[in-house]
């Protein structure tokens, strides 16, 4: 009797690109990975389920050429595909960022070459038990990131522009900064964040260190500046004079310290008063721009896909089939496992660098976005109790005490984030029979709090 199959499934490696975006900063964890992979006992198959590589961030070269550009930088991992192939099946899926290997066949052959089977289709079905697996990378349900004609090399969707043009620029341009970080964009979701990203990175990274020391008492106090501004203006008109005398005459007590203190709490408000007269004007033109674009509709719809309703839905297309049990994506670096018409539907995440925003709880400091892993191997198999999902954790340091400055460490001491990988699930007789963790990184709380669990057999944790 043929033992049952087992499959370890990973997506959203995104392995190289131009200049700095050719570090891999987990390939010693993928190594060991596959290493494992050529040593084990079981009849198993690797599913990379879609943007194991970067292609779209190749600028300078076209075609199965990027073949032979990853195959120059990374010896080391295709040799550790090749001897894992010897042992497991590896079956590659493209995603969109690497669509071109549906486009052109040479990539199939050149894969085969390392004992990867390359499967050009959009879609793969594996057998679990009595039941199946659907397989797809999932951009398909994303609009910016959909392929409209599949395996036609000149589709290019809206997210294709933006890897070329705003991704791949940022790898060339990465090493001239005062610290390597614009190659990080690619890992900032959803790319609404990328604004409010490097602006943060401007300030903690690449302004000045004594003009970003100077302005940061003023940022902290801002919220205190602004209301004693008020206060100071209230007393101006003559209708309440007492706050600004009792702070001048307490002041007063430390001779020139005190006046030093004056004269500085003095300037301050000043600047925050003067910020607030011309914010309440701006605040008003902005809303009224932003109904006039409204009612012309130029932003109807939103940049990024959902990361959850278009996978729901097609996980119920798929679990219509009374085989299919298990729907498997990636896609939107979201690792999550919920319980669909009786099914499961499971995100694989990501093993790039994670970003998680922290917001200033006072002030009106940058957020700072704290970098970290979450990097997991989803295993899926047919177990005695039924058929089982489980994430296996690849353990890597998060980078923040290199990436960091002494500032922003100071600012997230205490609400560095919480990651946790769903736990494992066993679907028996069609429902899933053990509780559900989630990890689903949509816009966590700018608190840095952990939401509450939510009704029902999902599990909400932070990113």
């Amino acid at each position: 009797m043929a033992e049952e199959p087992v499959y370890y499934v990973v997506s959203d490696l995104h392995i190289g690109g131009d200049e700095q975006l050719e570090d891999v900063e987990f390939l010693d964890e993928l190594l060991e990975f596959l290493d494992e992979l050529a040593e084990t006992d079981e009849t198993a198959e690797l599913v990379i389920n879609g943007d194991a590589f970067g292609l779209w961030e190749f600028t300078t070269v076209e075609g199965v050429e990027k073949f032979d550009v990853l195959e120059a930088t990374y010896p080391e991992l295709f040799e550790a595909l090749r001897r894992a192939g010897e042992n497991v099946t590896i079956t590659l899926l493209a995603g969109n960022h690497d669509h071109e290997l549906a486009a052109y066949e040479g990539y199939v052959d050149r894969f085969a070459e390392y004992n990867v089977d390359l499967v050009q289709e959009q879609s793969i079905s594996r057998p679990v038990g009595d039941r199946a697996i659907h397989f797809e990378h999932g951009h398909q349900r994303d609009p910016n990131n959909r392929i409209e004609d599949w395996g036609n090399p000149a589709s290019t969707p809206l997210g294709y522009y933006y890897n070329t043009l705003v991704t791949s620029r940022a790898g060339q341009l990465s090493d001239r900064g005062r610290y390597n970080w614009l190659k990080d964009v690619q890992a900032v979701t959803p790319t609404e964040r990328m604004p409010v990203w490097l602006f943060s990175k401007y300030f903690y990274r690449e302004m000045n260190p004594l003009l970003r020391y100077s302005l940061v008492p003023f940022l902290l106090l801002f919220n205190i500046s602004a209301l004693l501004a008020i206060l100071a203006g209230l007393d101006i008109v003559g209708v309440w004079s007492m706050p600004v005398d009792r702070t001048e005459a307490f002041l007063s007590r430390f001779g020139r310290a005190g006046t030093a203190a004056w004269f500085l709490l003095v300037l301050n408000v000043s600047v925050a008063g003067l910020l607030v007269l011309v914010g309440v004007p701006l605040y008003f033109i902005r809303r009224d721009v932003r109904q006039t674009i409204d009612r012309f509709g130029v932003f109807e719809t939103e940049l990024t896909v959902d990361p959850s309703a278009p996978y729901e839905e097609a996980a119920r297309e798929a679990l219509a089939d009374e085989e299919t049990v298990i729907f498997c994506f990636g896609h939107t670096h979201r690792p999550m496992i919920r319980e669909v018409e009786g099914g499961l539907l499971v995100n694989t995440g990501t093993w790039l660098k994670r970003l998680h925003r922290r917001d200033g709880i006072i002030g009106v400091l940058p957020p700072v976005f704290y970098p970290s892993y979450q990097m997991a191997a989803v295993r899926i198999a047919a177990e005695p109790e039924g058929i089982a999902v489980d994430y296996l954790p690849m353990e890597k340091p998060s980078p923040a005490t290199e990436e960091l400055t002494l500032t922003e460490r100071l600012f997230t001491v205490g609400r560095e984030p919480e990651l946790e990988l769903p736990d494992r699930t066993v679907v028996e007789d069609g429902r899933p029979a053990s509780s559900v963790g989630t990890v689903e990184s949509g816009p966590e709380p700018s608190d840095g709090s952990r939401p509450e669990p939510s009704d029902g057999i999902e599990r909400a944790g932070t990113e």
